[in-house]
This record gives structure tokens, sequence and C-alpha cells, in this order.
């Protein structure tokens, strides 16, 4: 994988390459690239696809000891990667975690399409009982250390009340341990989380929520029909506060769901970005020679 030097240290990133169209692919806590996999395949062919690894449980380069590992210091590590690259017109694409809602109004001017996928939005935050779970073990002493030991045993990890409640897919044991491995191996890549973790603010999606409506350019709010953590409501609710916004369902999906039904969302995603093409350059100003005609 690529890597780029950020302002907090060092990310990996996939990048499909190519000159189509650029959709750049942002993960929730304790997942990395590989739960895009499908969509990344699915557009692969007629888009240029970046996936960073954000530093948020499953990046395997510990971050500098001071950096901003909160919601509102992760999107600015989000805007930089967009920055550093020079990427332009943006459709951003957010599962999971609602870090690119922390970007509207702020820094967006990359985005010229904003997707959000079943993801921390709104009164909804921390979500659901995962999400209060984290919380409380990331405050107590010892307390992150002995949850993450559950996810050395795919059976418990894939229980309800862990990650079998954000996926409807059976998750397989190797891809258990790829996200989680970097937190169960490294001392430095648990106290990123847990930095991220206890910067948690409770009303960090309700105060973002007063910009979404200044967001004028098309946006999708693609939601897993069968979430559990997510309220579907939630998302009802965010598609209202984006003026351009249309709501969707994608059938056969919780939480996770570019790992539940690739094809549906990449359609989903295929189908919004046709339906809104951007603008065409205005044409340059004529030329006069030097005798004015």
């Amino acid at each position: 994988m690529p890597e780029i030097e950020l302002s907090a240290g060092t990310i990996d990133y996939e990048d499909s390459g190519g000159d189509g169209p650029v959709v750049v692919l942002a993960h929730g806590p304790a997942f990395d690239a590989s739960v895009w996999a499908g969509v990344v395949a699915g557009l692969r062919p007629d888009f240029r696809v970046l996936a960073p690894v954000l530093p948020i449980g499953s990046h395997r380069r510990p971050m500098r000891p001071d950096a901003d590992l909160s919601a509102h210091g992760v999107a600015a590590l989000l805007a930089e990667f967009l920055d550093r690259l020079d990427l332009r017109d943006v459709t951003l694409v957010q599962n999971d975690a609602g870090t690119a809602q922390l970007l509207v109004g702020v820094r967006d001017e990359r985005i010229a399409r904003l997707v959000l996928t079943s993801c921390e939005a709104l009164d909804n935050y921390p979500p659901g009982t995962q999400g209060r779970i984290l919380r409380r073990a990331s405050r107590l002493p010892g307390g992150l250390f002995l949850l993450l030991q559950s996810f050395r045993f795919p059976a418990l990890a894939r229980m309800p009340m862990s990650l079998g409640g954000m996926a409807k897919r059976r998750l397989p044991a190797e891809l258990i341990a790829r996200w989680y491995g970097p937190l169960l191996t490294s001392r430095d890549i648990r106290r990123d989380f847990a930095t991220f973790c206890r910067g948690l603010d409770p009303d960090c999606y309700r105060k973002a929520a007063r910009n979404l409506p200044s967001f004028t350019r098309p946006a999708l709010v693609a939601w897993g029909a069968e979430d559990r953590m997510m309220p579907r409501a939630t998302g009802r609710r965010l598609a209202e506060l984006l003026p351009h916004a249309r709501y969707v369902e994608i059938p056969d999906a919780r939480t996770l769901v570019p790992y539940d039904n690739p094809a549906a969302l990449t359609a989903e995603l295929r189908r919004f970005v046709a339906e809104h093409p951007l603008p065409a350059p205005e044409p340059a100003p004529e030329r006069r020679s030097a005798s004015g005609q």
C-alpha cells in the first residue's frame, strides 16, 4: 500500500489509480480499508478509488503521541489527506464513523458529493450498545485492554453485542484478525485507539448537524435496511437536514453496509454520481491580439 506523511503521522492508503471521477472511502473505528473491498472492486473500472487507513484502531503505524485523535482531529486528518494528494471534486463516502459530517461547513471545499452510509449522527453517539460499552471500557483502568481480548476469539467477536450486531454476513476469522490484530499486538496502537475513544464528545454530531443545511451539493444517505446500531430514523433525519439529499435503504445490510452488500451500495453510488455530473468548466476568455482584433 502507498503511504503518506500527515501532521499526526504516516498513514497507509489504497489507490486504484486511473483518471476517472475521484471517490474517497472512509471507514469506522477498528476497521480498515478492507471493509470497502467489494465496493472498490465494483467501482475500479470507471473511477479512481482511494481508501485511507485512518488511525482509529486498525492502523499499522502508530501516530505521534501528541496527535489529536478526537473525532474532530481524525476529520482534520481526512481533510489533510485530500489536500496532500490534491484530490478535487471528490465523492466522499463515509461508513460507521460520522467523520465526514465534521467537514461540512468547515473544510468541505474539495467535496463535490457526500455519501453517508449507516454512521454515527445526531444524538446516536456513542452509537448503540457497542458504542456505549466501548466508551465505558475506555474510561476504566485496563478496561479497553480487557475488552479487546474478546476479539482473539472469532466466536465471541461474532456475538450480537459485538461485531455480529454490525454485520449480517458471517465475518471470517482472518478478517477479524486483520482488523483487531494491531490493537491486540501493539501498545502504541492501543494508545491511539484509547485517545480516540476518550476524546468522545457526546454532543459532537448534534453540533455538526447545525452545518448540514449549508451543504448545497448533492448528498446520498444510504442506510442498512437491517441496521441494529444506527437507527434508520437517524438516516432519514440526516437526509432531511441536507438540502439536496436522497435517502435509500440498502437491503440485507446492517451497519457495515459496504461489507454486507457491496453490490447494492456500488449500484447506488454509480447511480448517484451519474445523476449529479460535475458542472462543465467555464470556457477560458478569448485572447485578443496585440492589434485588438
